[in-house]
Parts: structure tokens; C-alpha cells; sequence
């Protein structure tokens, strides 16, 4: 008889998932492989999600709830796991995205997170580091589904022009994160507003940061640094905060004229090169 090592499911929320799996599958009396053709993976990585040597995704986990009839279990225990993978400095602050009913943030050279597609934020997260980039990207990834629950947040970003013109990942990426910008348009959930070059000095010079609001908190203010995060809920800052982004706002473009703009921008810097002869060029 083979011997597996089995996992403590109370390490971790990665090695509990693990330890589920493993459970339920062999309880429903099948192999790794034969579980992975019918979620239309490898068995191998069935295999890894169970030893907690893969993080799970959240389309693995529907697929698993539906093969295994566990009436959504890993689909719930997935956001605990993506989560409890963030670096340590940041998960107080997912907490907050994840309880926040506002959040309202400015940002001075890239696409927040809650907005990045899934080949900019490998492109961001590749940058001098190339480690577990699939696991990473997930982990960010999963922070998305704050917008699948049945009250989600109200978000606003207020974005530098200077952002949509830094080419993160190439041509090809850059098209594709702009357009999915332009997906919100009509999203009154979703706010996406530039400010133009011609704004000038702005309230926002000192660089980025968040506001998240709360049904009975107080509001927190998020600043961000090399490998930490600062969150505070000192009124003084919070108030300053709250006046620099009323500010912002007024200075950035309408809903509609930033994405007016984006689409600019897309055609303009990002849309399909042509040669002479009007053929796209490789």
C-alpha cells in the first residue's frame, strides 16, 4: 500500500483546500488523473493543488464544485486561500477591499490591481521577478471577485494620463488593459476617470493612494511603499486625503470624457501599426 503525506488541514487555508481535495476525490473514488480529465486539467496539477504546491484558481474551484457536488465549498474556501497568499504587508489591506462599500483611489503610473487583466499584471509582477509568476498572478487576480458579490463596492479611480501612455508589457497588453477600462463605461458601480496632462499641478503630487469607506468604520487611507503598505485611520490624514480627492476629481476629465480619451490613446498609441502599403506591420 502507498503512502501519501497528508496534510494538516489547520497550517493553513492553501493546505486545508489541499487536504479537501484529496478527501472528496477519494471519497468519489477517483485518481488524480481521472479527476483532472473531468475538470479538463492534468491530473498532475490536481495532484500539486492537493499537496499545497499550487495555488488554486477560482475557475479550477467551480469546475471542482461541479464535478464534485460540494455545493460551492471551493469556491468559498478559494478566496481565503488567494488571500491568505498575498505578501504579509498587504493583507490587512485586502481585508479592507474585501469589507470596503467605497473605495476611491488615485493612481500616478498604473492601473490599480482591482482593474489590471491578467497579462498586465504578469507584466507588473514580472519586473526583476519571475518567481511562482502563475501563483502571483491568481493571487492578484482574486482580489477581483470583491465586484462578484451580491453588494459590491462602489469604485472610483481617478488616473493619470501619464499611466495610460507607460507601455507596461507591450503594445498588445497595453491595448488590451485599455479596453477593459472602456468595458466599465456604463458600469455605475465602476468610475474611471483620467486626469489629462493639461490639469497641471494637482492635488495628488505626493503620489498615490486609497480611501476605503465603511457602513460604522471610520474611513482608512492607504499609502504604499517598496514591500509595505500604510494604512491609518488618523482623522487629520483621512480629512486631508478626502479634500485632495474631491480635488482630483474636479480636475480630471467627465466619465465620459476620459473615455473619450482612453480610446484616444488606445487607437492613437496602442491601435494596429500599418506599413506604407497598408498592411499591418509584424
Amino acid at each position: 500500500m502507498t503512502h501519501v503525506n497528508v496534510l494538516d488541514p489547520g497550517a493553513s487555508p492553501l493546505d486545508y483546500y489541499g487536504f479537501e481535495l484529496r478527501r472528496l476525490r477519494e471519497a468519489a473514488g477517483l485518481t488524480q488523473r481521472q479527476l483532472g480529465d473531468i475538470l479538463n486539467y492534468t491530473g498532475s496539477l490536481v495532484g500539486q493543488v492537493e499537496t499545497a504546491r499550487k495555488v488554486p484558481t477560482p475557475e479550477f474551484s467551480e469546475r471542482l464544485d461541479a464535478a464534485l457536488g460540494t455545493g460551492g465549498l471551493f469556491s468559498r474556501l478559494v478566496d481565503l486561500v488567494l488571500r491568505s497568499q498575498l505578501p504579509a504587508w498587504f493583507r490587512q489591506t485586502a481585508e479592507l477591499e474585501a469589507r470596503a462599500t467605497e473605495i476611491c483611489t488615485f493612481q500616478t503610473h498604473m492601473v490599480h490591481g482591482l482593474l489590471q487583466t491578467r497579462a498586465y499584471v504578469r507584466a507588473v509582477l514580472s519586473v526583476l521577478d519571475h518567481t511562482d509568476l502563475d501563483d502571483r498572478t491568481a493571487v492578484r487576480l482574486g482580489r477581483q471577485r470583491i465586484f462578484e458579490k451580491e453588494q459590491p463596492p462602489v469604485f472610483w479611480m481617478v488616473i493619470s494620463e501619464a499611466a495610460l501612455h507607460q507601455e507596461i508589457g507591450g503594445r498588445e497588453v497595453m491595448r488590451e488593459q485599455l479596453t477593459h477600462l472602456l468595458a466599465f463605461e456604463h458600469n455605475p458601480r465602476i468610475n474611471v476617470q483620467v486626469l489629462p496632462y493639461e490639469a497641471g499641478g494637482h492635488a495628488g503630487l505626493q503620489g498615490s493612494f486609497n480611501l476605503y469607506r465603511f457602513t460604522g468604520d471610520p474611513t482608512i487611507v492607504y499609502t504604499e511603499g517598496y514591500g509595505s503598505g500604510h494604512p491609518t485611520a488618523n482623522p487629520d490624514t483621512v480629512g486631508d486625503c478626502s479634500l485632495r480627492y474631491d480635488h482630483l476629481r474636479a480636475a480630471a476629465l467627465s466619465l465620459k470624457g476620459s473615455a473619450e480619451l482612453i480610446r484616444r490613446v488606445m487607437e492613437e498609441r496602442y491601435g494596429e501599426q500599418r506599413d506604407d502599403d497598408g498592411d499591418p506591420v509584424a
